[in-house]
């Protein structure tokens, strides 16, 4: 079995030599084809002086340069961090200093956008264009390459680092509870553990064809080529605009396996399927947030062919347990058992087990317990900690990712989602930070005291409610403002859904704002 994250490619070049490996619009690329792009364009990261361990930032859609710059960057010793495509340039500039990313690859639109802010990124050394456009003056102290005078750049003669399965291969950026997105530090262990155990699950095999829909900035996404290239599968990229094009896509491409969060699942629900879909859609798949009952329901309708696995994940330990289809009707609100190659546990304050049916936090262990938090060794000590229940005569001390949700644990060992211990909102699939959308609230002048809170809502997990109390020399005041405030700095998915004012925010015994309270409150009115 491969042990480095790029042997998945090469495990899979020597079988399946003529077989499609990515197919992206109208074009694909075989097994052989693919590796031959990844080789040369690792020889040139080489020949760009990247050093061992250094980042690579990838900020493009779902395209084969992203695929090969994930594997390249990883051949070439380097780490790859792929940045969310929705992302405004406040964003991808704090990752791209956060990480001291050295070699940024994207795309000359995207570039122009950036230009502005890149002078404020003092590592940043090269930006490589996947285009072969004629260069603009974009006025930048980085050196600027088109793709092929990059590509033209690869040297035979150069040396290969050594790597080992423990090494650091990957950064994927998530928001924390507070402040800006936070890098979770992958290792090649990490990526090849994740998708051994849920093709195992998902028993994928080489004649399947999946449909990656969803941001490779997004373990979720991630997994969906990773588990491809393991088996030898075919890896179908599209970034969709309307829930009619993924249908008609699941169709024209005889799509086998398909991942989804609740908000696409909730589109996808109103509009209508081929039949044709259901004699080759194997199986489907849920994570990033509760999928509601009646959706579930609705997709189950369309294709009755399609097993649909029910699944729970956090980016710090990729997945961590999935409900078999077959329990789905028995037990409709369970988040399911371990994935193969992890345990569960459910742990009391004080570090001991729960009994069955006892409320505690979920605890993640195993080979997928991710490397930590990037640069921040407060926040990974929160996290990362002390696996329950060890033997005291071993020395070295196991850690395991204490997620911060609260669940149960019922007599047969299924699991059952309660609540989350911080403040984090999980809306459309994401995990977003309160406090990065207050920061820019506060940029408006009119506001005393911002609380970006989660409402419940049935088809994005939560909505986002921003509630303030405005500072005493505002006279006029109209939340649509503030609302086109965020749209200029932040990706969609951040943007609040509504605006709601009080004379002041509750506060808890520490003088804290009381999010708790401001949830109570608000969690009856519809938002629109």
């Amino acid at each position: 079995m491969p042990t480095l994250f790029h042997y998945l490619l090469t495990k899979s070049e020597i079988t399946n030599l003529c077989e499609p490996a990515i197919i992206h619009k109208q074009k694909s690329w075989t097994y052989r084809e693919l590796n031959q792009i990844v080789n040369q364009q690792t020889l040139a990261l080489q020949s760009l002086n990247l050093k061992s361990k250094q980042r690579v930032a990838i900020y493009l859609p779902k395209q084969i340069e992203t695929v090969s710059s994930f594997l390249a960057t990883s051949k070439a010793g380097g780490v790859f961090v792929p940045i969310n495509p929705v992302l405004k340039s406040v964003q991808v500039v704090h990752i791209l200093n956060d990480c001291t990313v050295k070699i940024l690859i994207t795309s000359k639109n995207r570039l122009e956008i950036l230009a502005p802010f890149l002078k404020n990124c003092p590592n940043l050394q090269t930006i490589i264009l996947v285009e072969n456009d004629e260069l603009t003056d974009f006025s930048l102290p980085q050196q600027i390459l088109t793709w092929q005078n990059f590509l033209n750049l690869a040297n035979k003669n150069v040396i290969l680092p050594t790597i080992i399965d423990t090494d650091m291969v990957a950064i994927l950026y998530t928001s924390g509870s507070t402040g800006k997105p936070k890098g979770v530090v992958l290792s090649h262990r990490n990526i090849v553990a994740g998708a051994e155990s849920v093709s195992e699950y998902l028993n994928i095999s080489k004649n399947d064809r999946l449909l990656a829909v969803l941001p490779f900035s997004f373990d979720y996404g991630l997994n969906q080529l990773t588990t491809c290239l393991l088996k030898g599968a075919c890896c179908v990229l599209f970034d969709y605009l309307l829930p009619r094009d993924v249908v008609r896509i699941l169709e024209s491409e005889k799509i086998t396996g398909f991942a989804a969060v609740p908000s696409l699942w909730a589109q996808l629900a109103n509009v209508e399927w081929s039949e044709n879909i259901n004699n080759h859609l194997r199986y489907m798949t849920n994570s990033g947030g509760k999928m509601p009952k009646s959706i579930l329901a609705t997709i189950r309708q369309k294709v009755p062919n399609s097993q649909f696995f029910l699944m729970y994940g956090l980016t710090e330990a990729f997945r961590s347990t999935y409900l078999p289809p077959e329990e789905l009707d028995k037990r409709p609100d369970s988040m399911g058992k371990a994935i193969p190659n992890a345990e569960i546990l459910v742990v009391r304050e004080d570090g001991t087990l729960c009994n069955p049916n006892e409320s505690g936090e979920l605890v993640h262990r195993g080979s997928l317990v991710s490397l930590g938090y990037w640069n921040d060794a407060e926040k990974t000590a929160e996290r990362f900690k002390p696996c329950p229940n060890q033997f005291n005569e071993l020395p070295l001390t196991e850690i395991a990712v204490w997620s911060g949700d609260t669940v149960t644990m019922d007599e047969e060992g299924y699991l059952y989602f309660v609540g989350r211990k911080d403040d984090m909102i999980k809306t459309s699939g994401y995990r977003v930070s309160p406090s990065e959308i207050e920061e820019i609230i506060y940029t408006s002048k009119f506001v005393k005291e911002a609380a970006a809170i989660g409402i419940e809502h049935l088809t994005l997990g939560q909505t986002i409610l921003v509630v303030v109390s405005l500072n005493e020399n505002v006279t006029e005041f109209d939340g649509e403002t503030l609302i086109n405030l965020c749209k200029t700095q932040l990706p969609n998915f951040m943007i609040p859904a509504k605006i709601e004012v009080l004379s002041e925010l509750p506060k808890n015994p520490n003088g804290k704002i009381d999010r708790k309270q401001l949830i109570e409150h608000f969690s009856a009115k519809k938002l629109s």
